[in-house]
C-alpha cells in the first residue's frame, strides 16, 4: 500500500531545500528520486517550506529514512534546513493523477 510523508519546515526556505535536495538526492527530478519513492512534491508554504514524498510502501519510506535521509541530516548539510521538520506520515486510501 502507497505511504505518503508530510515534512513541514517552519522558517524553511527555497535555498535551504535547494541544499538539502542536493545533498540527499544528488539534485532534484525523477531521475534521482530514491528507489520506492513515486511522488516528490514541494513549496513555500505559510510560516516555512513544505515538502510530500509518495513511498510505494511504508517499508521503502523507512528503508529511505533509515538508510539515507537521516544519515545525511545527521551529517549536517551546509546550507540546509536548520532543524527537523514536523512530520506526519499515512497509508493511503487513494492514490488519483491525471
Amino acid at each position: 500500500m502507497a505511504y505518503a510523508v508530510r515534512h513541514f519546515f517552519p522558517g524553511g526556505t527555497q535555498e535551504q531545500y535547494d541544499a538539502s535536495i542536493d545533498a540527499v538526492h544528488g539534485g532534484p527530478g525523477a531521475d534521482n528520486l530514491p528507489s520506492g519513492q513515486i511522488l516528490h512534491l514541494s513549496g513555500a508554504s505559510e510560516g516555512g517550506w513544505m515538502i510530500v514524498a509518495i513511498h510505494d510502501s511504508k517499508d521503502s519510506w523507512e528503508r529511505f529514512r533509515d538508510d539515507v535521509l537521516m544519515p545525511k541530516l545527521g551529517a549536517g548539510i551546509e546550507g540546509g534546513f536548520d532543524g527537523p521538520p514536523d512530520e506526519k506520515s499515512f497509508e493511503l486510501y487513494s492514490f488519483w493523477s491525471s
